[in-house]
């Protein structure tokens, strides 16, 4: 070990005494990277080290973090440092990052649902969908929520408890199989499934995977890919963070669903999907109910547009608080189709000519289309483009100031980075586009909790729990109406200080209704459901004629199994109850909805075996 040191003795001599002193309980790769840090500025790190012989143990335990903190980032901590000084030099400027640009609308397609154009990319998206993987980007907890389990637990609706998770995986095996029927000769292809967790997520998240038998999926289909957090930081000059309850430890914070890119870039997935013959990666997150009623249309588009970037999108009124899909063009001639959050995208228009800004354009909506992080990439050119960039995404900074001089933070800042921003540095050859479709159909996600969302000013969506379940209702009452049921108008409830449409509890399972289509075709003529009524569809084979529903009716049946539903149904039904989000007595997962089901009476029916049966009354 001396001659180690004595080789690189001209850095030791200016080394911090504190970090001279331990040099010798050290190896020579922990001696690499004190020197790295040193070199990078960071010797404040060492400032409270005590003497060889105290917390040795915890001085080793602090090279390992550093060295995992290093090798998680693209170009090692010395990158992040480096970035980090600009990016925060560049914030004390006040510098516009979108000086220069001048925004104009994209090009994309905006589709009305359930008429031919939309039938016809809903029937192309099946046809892609066995070519396609899944990245469901899921490192957040339900906190944000009033719900402390991950995310992916919570039930989208309490009518039959199916948690996000389970939503999901049910929907792309319903895209597994109804891709392989509509493209025959061909043995069913697994659609690959990746789960991007964190340490707060990534053990919770395969327990619900195991204890559930990965609801239907084989376990060789779904891949977990953990994301690393990255160091905090102290002040402009980019010291890193000494965690405040712990010495031997540098602070660190999430670094943003944008790491997903570089997690898929260094697991070599991508190559393994290439050579099996994937053209396409749908990227989505973790509590949008409604996604996958957007999902084949969308993947339809990419395909019928060879689109190398598809983004889904919801039209969005003028300065509503949601980014907008915008194409940049630069004074240089740099060109670029983004995502610019809305209170960066009606000063930017101002700022380039449009005096009023974002406003509403002749169809009541802004025509800058609302991005809802739904991502479709084709796979050729995203590992082309990783290739260059080893998934590193355009990084932005957003530290909490003391005061107006800029010089000091209230607390530790860090660089994220967002999985849209993955558009930036492509070359003007890349074909960017987006999908519009409506609200209702495609965005309800959940994120806000029960006091937040009340705070929310009428008109404007809640994004709770509340409002989440509430729109999964809506929306398969709309799909039937759209395809000839007679649904009653919903009443409006307030739970939880909200104030919400409800609809009647109409749930399927996805491989009963995945397409339009397919609702077409069980669907026939004369039904009616009524507004305090519940309908559960669990099976694929299940036909609506004449059924006259008044109450509530649950139906499960086998795949070889065809059922009839007809005639009249009427029971007490399922009655919603309010409930008080502050009454600890009740789960969780009920409070923060502000309600809950009370099955007070159904028609329930189970067929199980091969067959033909009817429901008649």
């Amino acid at each position: 070990m001396a001659s180690q040191l004595s080789v690189n003795g001209d850095w030791i001599a200016s080394a911090p005494s504190n970090l001279q002193k331990n040099l010798t309980i050290l190896s020579p790769d922990q001696i690499q990277v004190a020197r790295m840090l040193l070199d990078i500025g960071q010797s404040h790190v060492f400032e409270h080290w005590p003497e060889p012989g105290v917390d040795d143990e915890e001085k080793k335990g602090f090279f390992d973090q550093v060295a995992r903190l290093n090798t998680s980032y693209p170009g090692g901590l010395v990158s992040y440092v480096q970035n980090a000084r600009r990016l925060l030099s560049d914030s004390k400027a006040g510098k516009n990052p979108f000086d220069g640009f001048t925004p104009s609308v994209p090009s994309g397609e905006i589709l009305t649902f359930g008429d031919d154009n939309f039938l016809m990319m809903e029937e192309a998206g099946i046809r892609e969908a066995q070519n396609a993987a899944f990245v469901l980007v899921a490192g957040g907890l339900g906190e944000r929520l009033g719900y402390n389990s991950i995310k992916l637990a919570l039930p989208s609706e309490s009518t039959t408890g199916t948690c996000f998770l389970q939503r999901y995986i049910e929907s792309i095996l319903a895209l597994q199989k109804a891709s392989c029927r509509l493209v025959q000769g061909q043995g069913e292809t697994q659609i690959p499934l990746v789960i991007m967790t964190s340490d707060d997520t990534h053990e919770r998240t395969l327990k619900l995977l195991e204890s559930n038998s990965y609801f239907g999926m084989m376990p060789s289909q779904v891949k977990l890919l953990k994301q690393e957090k990255v160091a905090c930081l102290d002040d402009n000059d980019a010291r890193l963070a000494v965690d405040p309850h712990n010495k031997y430890r540098i602070q660190t914070k999430p670094h943003g669903h944008g790491d997903v890119h570089s997690l898929l870039y260094s697991s070599g997935l991508l190559n393994v999907w290439h050579e099996a013959g994937f053209k396409w990666v749908l990227f989505f997150q973790d509590t949008n109910g409604l996604l996958f009623k957007a999902i084949p249309a969308s993947l339809g588009v990419s395909s019928t547009k060879q689109y190398h970037v598809n983004s889904l999108a919801v039209p969005r009124k003028a300065k509503e608080a949601i980014g907008g899909i915008t194409k940049l063009t630069h004074i240089d001639g740099r060109t670029m189709v983004i995502n610019v959050e809305y209170n960066q995208l009606d000063p930017l228009l101002r700022a380039t000519g449009s005096p009023d800004g974002d406003v509403n354009c002749e169809t009541g909506y802004s025509p800058f289309p609302g991005n809802i992080n739904q991502l479709i990439l084709e796979l050729n050119s995203y590992i082309e483009e990783l290739k260059k960039t080893q998934g590193a995404i355009s990084e932005f900074v957003n530290p909490k100031y003391k005061d107006s001089s800029k010089t000091s933070f209230k607390s530790s800042t860090r660089l994220e980075c967002m999985m849209q921003d993955y558009p930036k540095t492509l070359p003007p050859s890349a074909r960017v586009g987006f999908t519009v479709m409506d609200t209702w159909l495609a965005y309800a996600p959940v994120k806000n909790n029960p006091e937040d969302a009340a705070k929310v000013p009428k008109g404007n969506p809640y994004h709770s729990a509340t409002s989440g379940e509430m729109a999964i209702y809506r929306a398969n009452s709309l799909i039937l109406r759209k395809a000839g049921v007679h649904i009653a108008d919903p009443v409006l409830q307030v739970f939880n200080g909200q104030e919400v449409e409800v609809w009647p509890r109409i749930t399927w399972k996805p491989e009963w209704g995945l397409t339009y289509k397919d609702v077409k075709h069980k669907v026939g003529k004369g039904c009616s459901i009524s507004q305090r009524s519940t309908l559960v569809i669990n099976g694929q084979n299940v036909l609506l004629n004449d059924l006259n529903l008044d109450g509530a009716l649950v139906v499960t049946s086998g795949d070889q199994a065809e059922v009839n539903l007809e005639g009249s149904v009427q029971n007490k039904g399922w009655i919603l109850e309010p409930v008080d989000y502050k009454d600890t007595s009740v789960p969780e997962e009920v409070r923060i909805r502000g309600f809950r089901i009370s099955k007070v009476e159904q028609l329930e029916k189970t067929y199980p075996e091969p067959g033909k049966f009817s429901i008649k009354s």
